[in-house]
């Protein structure tokens, strides 16, 4: 992860631009508890396992951390307010989760503090997907 954020840096420094955010991503998610402990093989909360990458990424240089709302506080009061997150695993009120296990709405995402809302099929499969991000920046407080 240092040597990335590191190569990064140098690259947009040579070619005169600004430098790109270097993210990690940490669970996805898809992936439960269960899934996480039982088919992974790692033991302990996601949580906690989330926390420490983030540390991690934040240690190496990286700008944040993907991961799912459910981490966003922890991450938040780990790695402080200028940490990116990025959050998928959005979806507004009354849509349907999908194979996503680990979601929150867009309001309650940013109350907590995610940077950044990744928001797909509930946008790409709506009927009217203008209509649907205008009924998510609603919902959001937008």
């Amino acid at each position: 992860m240092r040597a990335a954020a590191r190569a990064a840096h140098d690259e947009a420094e040579k070619a005169g631009t600004v430098c790109p955010l270097v993210v990690a991503v940490t669970v996805l998610t898809s992936i439960d508890q269960a899934v996480f402990g039982l088919e992974m093989g790692y033991n302990g909360a996601i949580t906690d396992r989330v926390v420490a990458w983030a540390r991690l990424a934040k240690e190496a240089g990286l700008d944040g951390v993907v991961a799912s709302p459910l981490e966003i506080a922890a991450i938040r009061e780990a790695c402080g307010p200028g940490f990116i997150i990025i959050t998928p695993g959005i979806r507004p009120a009354g849509t349907a989760a999908n194979d996503q296990k680990r979601t929150l709405t867009p309001g309650e995402a940013l109350k907590l503090g995610a940077t950044y809302l990744v928001i797909g099929r509930p946008i790409t499969a709506a009927p009217d997907p203008i209509k649907a991000i205008i009924n998510i920046l609603e919902e959001a407080g937008s």
